[in-house]
C-alpha cells in the first residue's frame, strides 16, 4: 500500500466521524511541504488554501501529517466548529491588512512566492464587507481617533498585531499553541511560536483532534516518538480531546504466518533451537515442562515459574514466546507478547484488569487487558502475558478475578457502564471480557522476606514449574563460546564458582545464570581494563556478589563454616566470615548486608 492509498483510507475514515456534517469542509495538509512540524511553544500544522471556503460551511476539518522514523505515520484532524465565526473573522481580517498595502514593484516575490503581478490580479475593488467588520469589531488596538474627522478618507487597515499579511488566504499557516488555540497568519512563518500569544489576534478555538498512527499495530504500540506526540497533542488542547480512529487501514492487520502459529504445532525440537539461537540455556528440562504445563489443556494455559534469582525464570517465557512467534532476535518486537510487572501495593484488580479515569473520560488499559484485548481480536493466534515477581504483592487481592474467569469461563468484569467505554489504546472496553484460550498466562515468583506466600487455591490452578538447578560449568562454557575474549575470566573464575555453588547447594541456597555472567563479565574488565589482580578481583566479587546476600542464625553456623574453608585464601572474603561468626556469636544471628 502506497501513501496515497493511505491518505485516502484515512480521508474515508474520517468522513464518518460522528461530528461530520453534509456541510463540513474536509481540507489536505498532507504534502511535504506544507505538513505538520513542531517548533518552539507550538505545533505548525498546516499550510492551506482558505481563500474560497464556502459561506455555508459549518464545521472545517484539517487533516494534517507528521512522520517518525523508522516507518511511523502520525495521521491527525483539526475539527473546528463552534468557533467558525472566529475563523472567518480572521481570514477577512488577515486579507484586509494585506489588501490595504503599498504596491510592490513589478517582478518582485513575496516571502510565499506570489509575484506582485499575481498579488495584484488578486486585489479586490474594495475592502470586502466582513473584513471591514473584522477590523473595526474592538479595534485590535486602533485608537478613537484613526479618523481624522469628518468628511476625512478613511485610514488604511493596520496590521492588529504588527504581522505582516498578504492580499489573499491561498497560503494559510495554522498553529497550535501551548494554550490549546489556533493562530492563523497568510504570510511568512513562526519559526517559534510568542512567548505572549495574546499579542496575536484571534486565536481559534480548536473542538477535537482525531489521529491514527500507520503502520497499525496488534496491540496498539508506538514507537517512543509517536507515542509522546500523541502525549504532546493531549497536553496542547487536553487529553480528553484526543481521540483515536482504528481500523483506518484493515488489511495491514494481517498476521505473519508465524505470529498465527500455535505451539502445539511445532516440534519440540524446532523450539528448543529457537530458543537456544535466542540464548536461552536450560538443560535442565525446564523448557520441555514448561512447554508442557502451558498447553496440556486446550481451555487454560497457566503456569508459575519459581525459583532462585537470576535463574532466567521471565527469559524463560520471553524466548519461548519469540519461539514460538518466529522471531530471531531476543530484542524483537512482539506485538503478541506482554510484559506485566506487579507492584507490592496492589490490593484490587485494576492493576490488571484496568480502571475508568473521570479526569480524562477513559478507561485506563495496561498490559494485562490489553493483552486479553488483543487474544480476542486475534483468536487464531498465541497471545502470551507474563506476570513478573507475581507474589510481591497478595495474589488473592489482585487475581482473584482473573482466576475465577480462567476457571469458569464467566466473562472478566472491567466496569458497570452500560455502554462500552473509550480505552487509553484506543480499544472499545465492554463492560467485561471473557478469557479467550488463545491467552497464555506465566507468572514468575520468588521465595524469600519480600513476598507473599502463594495459596493452595492459586497453585490448585497452575502448573508450577521450580527453576533451582543452576549448572554453573555448563553456563560458563556457553559463555565462553559466546564471546571468546571472555575465556581467560571464564578460566579463572569457573572453579570458584562451581565450588561455591556446591557448598551453598548443601544448605538449599545458590545463585542464578545472572550472576554468573556478572562475576565473569566483571572480572574481565577488571583484570583488562583497569589493570587489577585477576585474585584479588574475585575476592572482590565474592564479597559483593555471593557473601552479600547471606543472613541466617545458629542453624546456618556450619555454612560459615563451610563457606570459610572454601574462601580461607581470599583475604577480604575471611574477614566479612570472620565477622558474620562474630555477630552469630554475639547475636545469635548474623546478616551480611545491613
Amino acid at each position: 500500500m502506497d501513501i496515497a492509498q493511505r491518505q485516502e483510507l484515512y480521508r474515508q475514515a474520517l468522513k464518518k466521524d460522528s461530528g461530520a456534517t453534509s456541510k463540513t469542509s474536509f481540507r489536505d495538509a498532507f504534502g511535504v511541504s506544507n505538513s505538520a512540524k513542531i517548533i518552539g511553544r507550538g505545533l505548525f500544522c498546516f499550510n492551506l488554501n482558505l481563500e474560497n471556503l464556502a459561506a455555508d460551511v459549518d464545521q472545517l476539518v484539517v487533516h494534517c501529517l507528521l512522520r517518525f522514523p523508522p516507518e511511523d505515520e502520525i495521521y491527525f484532524s483539526i475539527f473546528i466548529k463552534s468557533d467558525m465565526p472566529q475563523l472567518r473573522a480572521r481570514l477577512a481580517e488577515m486579507k484586509a491588512v494585506g489588501t490595504s498595502k503599498p504596491w510592490k514593484r513589478k517582478g518582485s516575490e513575496d516571502e510565499d512566492g506570489e509575484d506582485s503581478a499575481q498579488a495584484e490580479a488578486a486585489q479586490p475593488a474594495e475592502m470586502d464587507a466582513v473584513a471591514t467588520a473584522a477590523l473595526s469589531d474592538g479595534d485590535h488596538g486602533q485608537g478613537d481617533d484613526a479618523a481624522d474627522g469628518a468628511g476625512s478618507a478613511a485610514a488604511p487597515p493596520v496590521s492588529p498585531d504588527g504581522l505582516d499579511y498578504a492580499a489573499t488566504n491561498n497560503n494559510v499557516k495554522g498553529y497550535l499553541a501551548q494554550d490549546g488555540q489556533l493562530y492563523l497568519r497568510n504570510k511568512s512563518f513562526f519559526d517559534e511560536m510568542p512567548e505572549d500569544l495574546s499579542k496575536i489576534s484571534r486565536p481559534v478555538k480548536v473542538e477535537k483532534i482525531v489521529f491514527g498512527i500507520y503502520p497499525p499495530a496488534a496491540a496498539a504500540r508506538r514507537s517512543l516518538l509517536a507515542r509522546e506526540f500523541v502525549g504532546y497533542l493531549g497536553s496542547l488542547i487536553g487529553r480528553e480531546r484526543i481521540h483515536e480512529v482504528r481500523t483506518v487501514w484493515p488489511e495491514t492487520n494481517a498476521v505473519s504466518p508465524e505470529m498465527a502459529r500455535m505451539p502445539t504445532t511445532l516440534a519440540l525440537a524446532d523450539i528448543e533451537k529457537s530458543v537456544s539461537d535466542l540464548g536461552g540455556f536450560y538443560p535442565n528440562g525446564e523448557l520441555i515442562r514448561y512447554h508442557a504445563g502451558l498447553n496440556f489443556l486446550a481451555h487454560k494455559h497457566f503456569v508459575i515459574l519459581s525459583g532462585l534469582s537470576g535463574t532466567g525464570k521471565t527469559q524463560l517465557a520471553l524466548l519461548y514466546a519469540r519461539a514460538i512467534h518466529g522471531k530471531e532476535k531476543r530484542d524483537a518486537d512482539d506485538p503478541f507478547l506482554f510484559v506485566c510487572p506487579v507492584r507490592p501495593e496492589w490490593t484490587d484488580p485494576t492493576g490488571l484488569t484496568g480502571y475508568y479515569d473521570v479526569l480524562t473520560d477513559r478507561y485506563v488499559v495496561p498490559p494485562f487487558l490489553e493483552a486479553v484485548l488483543v487474544a480476542t481480536a486475534f483468536r487464531d493466534s498465541p497471545v502470551f502475558v507474563i506476570l513478573d515477581e507475581m507474589n510481591l504483592a497478595r495474589v488473592e487481592y489482585y487475581f482473584s478475578d482473573v482466576l475465577s474467569a480462567i476457571e469458569t469461563g464467566e466473562a472478566l468484569p472491567l466496569h458497570s457502564n452500560g455502554v462500552p467505554l473509550e480505552g487509553t489504546t484506543g480499544s472499545s472496553i465492554p463492560a467485561s471480557l471473557p478469557v479467550p484460550p488463545n491467552l497464555f498466562i506465566t507468572c514468575t515468583i520468588n521465595i524469600d522476606e519480600t513476598t507473599n506466600p502463594v495459596s493452595d487455591k492459586v497453585l490448585d490452578r497452575a502448573v508450577l514449574i521450580e527453576m533451582n538447578d543452576v549448572d554453573v560449568d555448563g553456563y560458563i562454557t556457553k559463555i565462553e563460546a559466546e564471546d571468546p575474549d571472555l575465556a581467560p575470566a571464564c578460566a579463572h573464575c569457573r572453579p570458584h564458582l562451581v565450588a561455591m555453588q556446591g557448598v551453598m547447594k548443601q544448605h538449599r541456597l545458590g545463585f542464578g545464570y545472572r550472576l554468573i555472567r556478572e562475576v565473569v563479565t566483571y572480572h574481565h574488565f577488571a583484570v583488562d581494563s583497569l589493570a587489577q589482580g585477576a585474585n584479588d578481583v574475585l575476592d572482590q566479587l565474592m564479597v559483593q556478589k555471593l557473601l552479600v546476600k547471606l543472613r541466617g542464625s545458629e542453624a546456618q553456623r556450619s555454612l560459615l563454616n563451610d563457606l570459610g574453608k572454601q574462601l580461607a585464601a581470599m583475604p577480604r572474603s575471611k574477614a566479612l566470615l570472620d565477622q558474620l561468626g562474630a555477630d552469630l556469636d554475639e547475636y545469635g544471628a548474623f546478616q551480611a548486608s545491613r
